[in-house]
């Protein structure tokens, strides 16, 4: 098949004239339809509706006998949610703490300690130092630069390949003694749907840094959202907390899930993983930043999902409405335009999003002319730092929240705005 880069000025002429048709056809149509955030969808919200009976009435003590309405017990969170998350993160339930309803606002958390406090006593707190510097595997989480950005700190954009980021540019920063971390989605990445390779966890875990108190901000959000049942199906990510520890780097990484999009979006439990000393300092601080959690959504959400097997098979609900959602994508831009040389791709076999490469120099105007066709995506550039893609290439997909019969129509505006906006690049 021809690539659009071999077309004769006549073809794209030609071609930019079909697209252009198409274009002022579905401006006409005053369509509205969004996929600009990875929000579960009502179907998906309604998996969980169990929740709002839960706990029943008079139903409201843990399995060491707190009373979860009353100030009883401490920030500790009860322990049978401790085993619940010790289970996601594959580590003893006394190295997690259960929070509130944000693993986000953990990070948050995690983050302003260490500046004002230092990551563990004996460390100078990173606020009064004169500069800090983060790697950040790009396509990234826009939150986390936005977190990174409030802080003042210093990002660095590192590429992300198939099995990871780019080891030899992580390896070349970390001699920097201003680089104190990384922040990254190892599992699915958001939005580049990759999951690190064994190799690079080792590496990640192993690796000498010039900063002594350097730490992983390891926000596993995706650990359980698989796309197929089959495990042979699945991506598997080796586990970050025991290659720190086998590398003598136990406190290097801090960990962060929730079930927020496992059960309520905003609504659910997040939780933070780390070393012994790392959780103590956690506790330390805590003591006097509140009293306790939500318990009752804590114990909500364990009567709810018990155990990882629990979580299992309610995430299989998920992956049976996300599934074709993600195949159909999939088809289209298989069949419709990698062949003709208009992107490259790499598709997740979990996670919320597909991170769609546009040809260079066309991603910003792709964006535009969905929006002006009536289809909401993630502004360009948002998965770098300070919204900045040095190739205009990257565009997020996110089509959970979207009801299946709106996707073959999104993907015929989109499809028409890849090349209308690459005819226009190539004909000037």
């Amino acid at each position: 098949m021809k690539k659009i880069t071999d077309f004769t000025r006549e073809e794209l002429l030609r071609e930019h004239e079909i697209q252009l048709q198409h274009y002022n056809d579905f401006k006409s149509r005053n369509l509205s339809l969004d996929l600009s955030r990875g929000k579960p969808s009502h179907a998906q919200l309604d998996l969980s509706e169990k929740l709002f009976s839960l706990p029943e009435p008079g139903d409201y003590f843990s399995e060491d006998g707190i009373d979860c309405r009353n100030y009883d017990a401490d920030i500790h969170g009860l322990i049978e949610v401790r085993r619940l998350f010790g289970e996601l993160f594959d580590v003893a339930p006394e190295l997690v703490i259960p929070g509130g309803n944000s693993s986000l606002a953990m990070l948050h958390d995690a983050l302003s300690r260490a500046f004002i406090f230092g990551p563990l006593p004996g460390f100078t707190p990173w606020g009064k130092l004169d500069q800090i510097k983060f790697i950040c595997p790009v396509p990234g989480y826009d939150w986390h630069f936005h977190t990174l950005d409030q802080f003042g700190v210093e990002m660095i954009p590192v590429k992300t390949f198939d099995d990871g980021p780019d080891l030899e540019a992580v390896l070349s920063a970390v001699r920097d003694p201003a680089v104190k971390g990384m922040i990254c989605v190892p599992m699915y990445g958001n939005p580049s749907g990759v999951t690190y390779s064994d190799d690079v966890v080792r590496a990640l875990a192993g690796m000498e840094t010039a900063a002594p108190d350097f730490r992983l901000f390891w926000d596993n959000a995706y650990c359980v959202h698989h796309l197929y049942n089959e495990p042979e199906k699945q991506d598997h990510l080796l586990n970050i907390y025991d290659e720190c520890v086998k590398c003598g780097h136990e406190d290097r990484v801090l960990m962060f899930t929730s079930t927020s999009k496992i059960t309520i979006a905003g609504g659910g439990v997040g939780a933070f993983a780390a070393s012994p000393a790392n959780i103590a300092e956690a506790f330390r601080i805590l003591t006097y930043q509140l009293v306790c959690y939500d318990k009752i959504n804590q114990l909500r959400h364990v009567r709810f999902l018990p155990d990882k097997a629990a979580v299992t098979e309610h995430m299989k609900k998920h992956a049976a409405i996300l599934r074709p959602k993600f195949e159909y994508i999939e088809k289209v831009i298989s069949e419709e335009l990698i062949p003709e040389g208009y992107c490259h791709c790499r598709f997740p076999k979990g996670g919320y999003f597909i991170c769609y490469y546009a040809m260079p120099g066309c991603a910003k105007r792709i964006v535009e002319l969905c929006r002006e066709m009536g289809v909401t995506l993630t502004p360009a550039g948002a998965a770098y730092p300070h919204d900045s893609d040095p190739d205009d290439s990257a565009i997020r997909l996110a089509p959970s929240f979207a009801d299946m019969e709106d996707i073959p129509l999104v993907m015929e505006v989109f499809v028409t705005a890849v090349k209308l906006a690459a005819t226009e690049l190539l004909l000037k």
